[in-house]
This record gives structure tokens, sequence and C-alpha cells, in this order.
């Protein structure tokens, strides 16, 4: 469902694009090291998760997301590859990497913003900057903790430092 709703947004948001651009999720790519050919973007924003062990949930107010993309002139197609940060649970003695839910809102902002990069890297416009902000609803009590955030395990996270 949640990656439904990021190809929904980015087709929507790519139409206006003079190539075509596919959007996919890979966990895979590396932050800080995008393949050659490929620019890189990466854009924090509030979250929510689920712990799938016990049922626990929690806010986060950076949860961060990698944007690797590449346009092939040749073929008229672009592609954008995007990792999702994970966080675990506290709680749980073993816990999984859970996914983020990212409110419909939020995405639109970062694919808007996404747009805006692939717009100046791929075409050399710049068509200014989107004053639209990311929307962080809810409580976020508590200090970061690091050593459940895959953000800060891939040595991305600020907020770990």
């Amino acid at each position: 469902m949640e990656n439904q709703k990021w190809m929904s947004v980015f087709r929507m948001r790519a139409e206006n694009l003079q190539d075509q651009w596919t959007l996919y999720m890979d966990d895979s790519i590396q932050p800080q090291r995008p393949d050659p050919g490929f620019y890189e973007y990466i854009k924090g924003s509030y979250a929510q998760f689920r712990c799938s062990g016990c049922g626990r949930s929690w806010p986060s107010k950076r949860v961060l997301v990698v944007f690797h993309f590449s346009r092939d002139v040749a073929s008229g197609h672009g592609s954008v590859k995007a990792r999702r940060c994970k966080q675990e649970c506290r709680r749980c003695s073993h816990p999984r990497k859970e996914m983020p839910t990212f409110s419909q809102e939020n995405i639109d902002v970062m694919v808007e913003k996404l747009i805006e990069k692939i717009q100046i890297r791929c075409y050399g416009q710049n068509a200014g900057q989107s004053n639209r902000v990311l929307n962080f609803s809810g409580n976020v009590n508590g200090p970061h903790e690091s050593g459940h955030c895959e953000a800060c395990k891939l040595g991305i996270c600020q907020q770990g430092t």
C-alpha cells in the first residue's frame, strides 16, 4: 500500500518532465555511494513506525529517504531508486527493521522536492524551490535512539551525531 502511494505521487509529479520516469523502491542502494551516472538526494521527514513483533507504534521526526536518480538521454527514460530508512523497536529483544509510514502530504512534498532536484541535475532547469514544508503532526518525546536507527548505522543521520 505504502509503495503504491509513492509510485502514484511520483507518476503524477513526473508527468511534466520531458522523459518517461520510473520510481523503484530499492533497499539495496547505499547512501553516499550512488552507481555511476546517478545523482543522490536525501530528504528527512516525519513518519510513524509499528513493530511487527509487539505491536508498539512510535513517531519519528527525522526519517531519511535516500533517492538515487539517473536520466538516459538516448532512450528518453529516467529512473529513481528510493530507500526508506527503517527503525527497530526499542522494547523487543530481537527487533526487526520496521518500514516507516509517511502521510500522503509528506510523500507529496518529498516527491515535489525530488522532482526539483531532477530538473536541476538532469535538465539544467532551476524553476526555483518550492516553499512547501513537511508536516510534523504528532508528539515526539524522548531522545533519538541511534542504536535503533538504520540511517545512523549507515552514517547519514545527523541526529545521531
